[in-house]
């Protein structure tokens, strides 16, 4: 039998996710990939791999899968309690699954995603050129159910595992984040880029890997006709006409009809991509 991971229990949702599938916005496909790619890179250099091969995404922890085989693993991002059968492991870390142990990922401490890379990456099928589950399109492999049996791609040559990184933990309570003017800044007031710099907005439970919904001060436009859909990039915060802003992450949609007054720098979306509903954001200007 071939190396992998028979899936037992998923949590909320686990996805297969890799760097994306970049240059097809001009047919309405996204890069979509991991949502937090900081911590899915160092998965894969933990694990052995190159950067870019597939892993998992797990959205809150409650994910438990069974090594078919002796297979190598790494984890990190959002911090959750591991134990490998009955043993305790270690987030940032090598890990031994031997055929027949069981892996178990509790809730995290802080944070949202965690990711599990395996040595030779999962080999799924990729679709465009990618082994990323796309969540607004629908591409890429369907999200992980139980009794799925994900295969481990096959490894060659020497490999030199970097064996535990020290990471600090997402932040529990509050995340600022960096931010540039957004193309559409002109149609805001002043007051509304002062708010945006100086008040706190809250994540909240309207949040998924297409993008978070914030929830704070009004951000008060000085044009308010409508305007022709636009292309959107990631860590655009789209302004609705509610006034509260949407930042969007690694599934957003490639175009957008209201404007955006602002973009999170690229390292910092990975951050916000770790903020669970409830928690506090800040924006500063760059």
């Amino acid at each position: 039998m071939r190396a992998g991971l028979e899936i037992v229990d998923t949590g909320p949702l686990a996805t297969v996710q890799d760097l994306g599938r970049p240059g097809y916005a001009d047919v309405g496909v996204s890069t979509s990939g991991a949502a937090d790619r900081a911590s899915f890179r160092l998965a894969n250099r933990l694990a052995g791999n190159e950067e870019g091969l597939a892993a998992v995404e797990i959205t809150f922890g409650g994910f438990t899968a069974r090594a078919l085989h002796d297979t190598t693993v790494a984890i990190t991002g959002a911090p959750c309690p591991i134990t490998v059968d009955e043993r305790s492991g270690a987030m940032n870390s090598v890990l031994r699954l031997p055929a027949g142990a069981v892996l178990r990922l509790g809730t995290p401490h802080t944070g949202l995603r965690t990711y599990l890379a395996a040595h030779g990456g999962f080999d799924v099928e990729p679709v465009l050129g990618s082994r990323s589950t796309d969540l607004l399109s629908g591409l890429g492999p369907p999200p992980l159910r139980r009794n799925d049996v994900l295969p481990v791609g096959r490894t060659a040559g020497l490999w030199s595992p970097v064996g535990i990184a020290p990471v600090a933990p997402p932040p529990a309570d509050e995340l600022t984040v960096r931010i540039t003017p957004g193309p559409r800044a002109d149609f805001f007031t002043e007051d509304a880029l002062r708010t945006l710099v100086s008040e706190p907005y809250a994540v909240t439970s309207e949040s998924n890997r297409i993008g978070i919904r914030l929830s704070g001060k009004v951000l008060s436009r000085t044009r308010c006709e409508e305007m022709p859909s636009e292309g959107i990039v990631l860590g655009s915060l789209q302004v609705p006409p509610s006034g509260q802003p949407t930042l969007f992450l690694a599934d957003h949609p490639v175009t957008g009809g209201y404007p955006v007054i602002g973009v999170v720098l690229s390292t910092d979306v990975d951050r916000a991509a770790q903020a669970r509903p409830g928690m506090v954001i800040h924006f500063a200007m760059n």
